[in-house]
């Protein structure tokens, strides 16, 4: 049975596609999912230690901040030794971007507006398209140019929109188009509008975010309201979810938001109830114990985790594995939407692992040998 048919399909806007490195951006590619390192570039054995955390959490890109030369030397021997994209964070001065590209970013986050002289911007649309990097132009509405908040007199969408199509413009004046573009902000309502606009007025790919969303709870919730009302009308073609917390937190939380909009999937989606005193077992733990042990799974499968018989058979029908709390110790065990067998509840947490175990390797391999069949009908 699959589980991944959403009850409502989303019908993304129309982008036109880049890449950034291995990773396509826009057109029909798959929503990305970004984070950016926090440590000091500098520190190379930190920075390599974070993205690694992030690429287990299933990162798809990772930006690094180069504010000085001597994180645009390390950064060299940081992209060498990990498997993402990287793309260079660089603000003002032109010269890091140049030699961020020579060091094989991946893109480079920069607003052409910024960096000086037309002569400036020229030497680093050479250097990013002679060695293969896509632009980022990252809006924020905490640093929009004194002439727009001069003319609309506080940061709003229009200013924001307007700000991005002025430096979109200096690169194609450049005949350079492999660029993205973000209109951030930390209010929600801003930043919605602003994408929306953005969305309606050109096919630029977009990568989406609410920018200083906040701390882990609270940065969550208003990043999913923000990025989950923009995915809904089909915008975004990447995206971060910006919180004060470690990176790979930002990852887990941009693939929770993908995965219950139906967009992507990867790993187990666990469906649980909140628990109530009819639980048959201890929901909150189990749900929690499960997910630190199921956390290295990858292959898309859903686990419903239900504490009793009102709910849980119906939410088993939906799902590949699940449990739902019996009487006198004993739980009813679900394979494919179907009662399949009873376990004891000292049993449960290892039992179900290896349930989502067993079904991930079979999964896998009838993925196999469906691509070799796919390979023998090609011959």
């Amino acid at each position: 049975m699959s589980s991944y048919r959403p009850y409502q399909h989303i019908e993304r806007r129309k982008s036109r596609q880049i890449h950034v490195g291995k990773v396509a951006v826009g057109g029909d590619a798959p929503i990305s999912v970004q984070t950016m390192t926090n440590t000091l570039t500098t520190d190379i054995e930190a920075t390599i230690a974070q993205i690694r955390k992030a690429e287990m959490a299933g990162v798809d890109i990772v930006r690094v901040s180069c504010p000085d030369e001597a994180s645009t030397q390390a950064l060299k021997t940081i992209i060498e030794e990990v498997n993402v994209p990287i793309v260079a964070d660089i603000h003002f001065h032109y010269k890091r971007a140049i030699e961020a590209a020579q060091a094989g970013a991946s893109c480079l986050r920069i607003n052409p507006g910024n960096i000086g002289s037309a002569e400036r911007v020229r030497e680093v649309v050479n250097a990013a398209r002679e060695h293969g990097c896509s632009i980022r132009i990252g809006v924020n509405a905490g640093s929009l140019e004194k002439h727009l908040l001069e003319k609309y007199g506080e940061p709003n969408p229009d200013a924001l929109v307007e700000s991005a199509l002025e430096h979109a413009k200096i690169l194609q004046d450049h005949d350079f188009h492999e660029f993205k573009i973000s209109v951030k902000a930390s209010d929600v309502f801003m930043a919605v509008a602003a994408y929306q606009q953005l969305a309606d007025c050109c096919d630029h790919p977009l990568h989406i975010g609410i920018t200083e969303a906040g701390s882990k709870r609270a940065g969550t919730v208003k990043s999913s309201i923000g990025l989950g009302n923009l995915l809904w009308a089909g915008v975004g073609d990447t995206m971060r979810v910006s919180l004060s917390a470690p990176p790979e937190e930002e990852v887990l939380v941009g693939w929770d938001i993908l995965k219950s909009l139906g967009l992507r999937h990867r790993g187990v989606k666990i469906i649980s109830c909140p628990s109530c005193a009819r639980q048959g077992f201890n929901v909150v733990e189990t749900v929690q114990t499960l997910e630190d042990r199921l956390q290295h799974i990858k292959t898309p499968l859903t686990l419903s985790i239900i504490g009793c018989v009102v709910n849980g058979p119906g939410e088993a029908l939906m799902t590949d594995v699940g449990v739902t709390g019996g009487g006198q110790g004993r739980h009813m065990v679900y394979m494919a939407g179907k009662q399949d067998h009873t376990i004891p509840a000292v049993d449960m947490i290892e039992h179900v692992v290896e349930l989502v175990e067993q079904r991930v390797a079979a999964l896998e391999k009838e993925k196999a040998a469906q691509g070799e069949a796919g390979t023998v009908a090609g011959h």
